[in-house]
């Protein structure tokens, strides 16, 4: 026969007031029923635990050597149920994100903050790559959830909220564009265009607006990161056309930030999970809080 909490505290309870009415009334049990918790752990013992008689309760010398131990193992199996309880309602665990750069440097560093404020025990483990990266993560579940650019059309995840990133032209303060107070994809399309590499979803949106012009573009260099592109801006290589939301894009007094009038400048933005998925009640609870400063 196995062992079991129950008759585990019913022997520690005994052993601790040394009385199986008092034992009883800790554990809110009728005498009789604890007296059978008692018998059972012997039987799962083969050995007496107790000796009493009507005025007294003690330990046999077997249950003095296995005291400790039994005591030990409901400590320990009392704590492992206490981190499942807080697992199970999300004060605890490990929130596992993949995400853009740009939501990386930008939005994260807050969120984070704020949920360990709210649930102190909560640990995280951050992927920043592009969205490509994001989506194979979340699908081989090396993630629970992402954050990810462009169209999502895998049919293994599932979109959690949607939202856009408007994108926004980066020039050295005196270049023309600079001067301008309107710029249309016109405007950036006769310029040496410094763009972050094919693959990215900044990259898809930006070929398809400028692709619409018609025009030959010139492009410089085809940067990965944002911020060697904005370096090479600010070297005088050309113009950048990057999310409004990074912060890359004023980390140089030099340069300046210009809107561009055209819809077609809008990087679809989506919280994703793998479908089928169940997430963890701590994932749950910051998801709640990605899906507003998505909206914001």
């Amino acid at each position: 026969m196995d062992l079991n909490l129950r008759d585990i505290r019913a022997l520690v309870a005994v052993a601790d007031t040394g009385s199986f009415t008092r034992a009883a009334q800790r554990l809110n049990l009728s005498q009789p029923a604890l007296t059978v918790q008692i018998r059972r752990l012997e039987e799962a013992v083969g050995a007496r635990l107790f000796d009493r008689n009507s005025r007294n309760v003690a330990l046999t010398p077997t249950g003095r050597e296995l005291l400790p131990l039994l005591r030990k193992s409901l400590n320990d199996m009392e704590n492992v149920l206490r981190d499942a309880r807080a697992l199970g309602e999300g004060g605890s665990g490990t929130i596992r994100l993949a995400c853009l750069p740009t939501f990386a440097a930008s939005m994260l560093p807050e969120l984070i903050i704020g949920m360990k404020r709210e649930v102190p025990r909560v640990a995280f483990q951050i992927r920043d790559v592009v969205a490509s990266a994001v989506n194979a993560l979340v699908r081989s579940e090396e993630a629970d959830i992402g954050l990810t650019g462009g169209e999502v059309a895998d049919p293994l995840l599932e979109v959690l909220h949607a939202g856009v990133d408007r994108l926004v032209a980066v020039c050295p303060r005196g270049h023309a564009l600079a001067r301008k107070r309107r710029i249309g994809p016109e405007d950036l399309a006769r310029e040496p265009l410094v763009l972050t590499a094919p693959g990215t979803s900044v990259r898809a949106v930006v070929d398809a607006a400028l692709g619409a012009t018609g025009e030959t573009l010139e492009i410089a260099c085809e940067p990965t990161y944002m911020m060697t592109a904005v370096a090479m801006v600010r070297g005088g290589l050309g113009v950048t056309i990057l999310p409004e939301t990074a912060r890359e894009v004023r980390a140089e007094p030099g340069l300046v930030v210009k809107a561009i009038d055209h819809p077609a400048f809008v990087r679809p933005v989506a919280l994703i999970r793998k479908k089928g998925r169940t997430l963890p009640a701590v994932t749950e609870r910051f998801v709640e809080r990605l899906r507003a400063a998505i909206a914001r």
